[in-house]
């Protein structure tokens, strides 16, 4: 039984994420403040703790921090609203092992509730500050991407497709999973923004490399991987 403490002040985020996350099979227990969620993190018998950054009274960094405090081990992913790379940086370097920005697509979520509960249950570690795929190595910390010895001048849109993209190595991704994790839309603007955006992406990542890591998958999407 894998027990999940989500600490969300918002009824309709916290309904979204329990209901998504007990169909997947979890246990999940909610708080609606930090003081409550940091009572229930106390008792040491969860798994995973999905952590609102914004909460009345006390703020998830506190609430965070006094876990920490107390001796609180579990693997901790952080939900914020607050996405600029020194509100990332600051979350990881806070003792949270992972940071996901609201709005998010659920399927991410789990997979990184996965990833956190088989980290705890493994004894591994659990920060996450680097992600890649074969020479293409992304730092969450410094917020800087390298191909091989190169270091790649991103846009921040381009940063944020290709986290997303790295999040998903060896998976088709759809135009409209790009749209829903990279764009915050909910709905198909019906412009070719993916495309133009993936075109960037592509030369900075592939130009002047043999072997290509962007694909795309005619039909389907996209895929960043070794093999096509």
């Amino acid at each position: 039984m894998t027990k999940i403490l989500l600490v969300e002040d918002d009824d309709t985020t916290a309904d979204y994420v329990a209901n998504g996350l007990k169909e997947e099979g979890f246990v999940v227990d909610r708080a609606a403040t930090g003081r409550d969620g940091l009572f229930h993190a106390t008792d040491g018998s969860y798994d995973c703790i999905v952590l609102d950054r914004m909460l009345p009274g006390m703020d998830g960094m506190a609430a965070l921090a006094a876990m920490r405090a107390a001796g609180v081990a579990t693997p901790v992913l952080i939900l914020s609203a607050m996405s600029s790379p020194d509100d990332r940086v600051a979350g990881l370097t806070s003792g949270s092992d992972d940071y996901l920005t609201k709005p998010f697509v659920f399927a991410e979520l789990l997979a990184r509730v996965r990833l956190l509960v088989r980290r705890g249950q493994s004894g591994g570690p659990a920060v996450e500050t680097r992600i890649g795929c074969d020479d293409l190595e992304m730092d969450l910390l410094a917020h800087r991407v390298k191909r091989g010895d190169k270091v790649l001048e991103l846009q921040p849109r381009e940063y944020r497709l290709l986290e997303f993209l790295l999040r998903h190595v060896d998976q088709v991704v759809t135009r409209t999973m790009l749209l829903e994790g990279v764009w915050d839309y909910h709905f198909d603007p019906g412009t070719n923004v993916t495309d133009v955006h993936i075109s960037r992406l592509r030369k900075k990542v592939d130009e002047g490399h043999a072997r290509p890591l962007l694909h795309t998958v005619r039909g389907s999407g996209y895929k960043l991987s070794m093999a096509p």
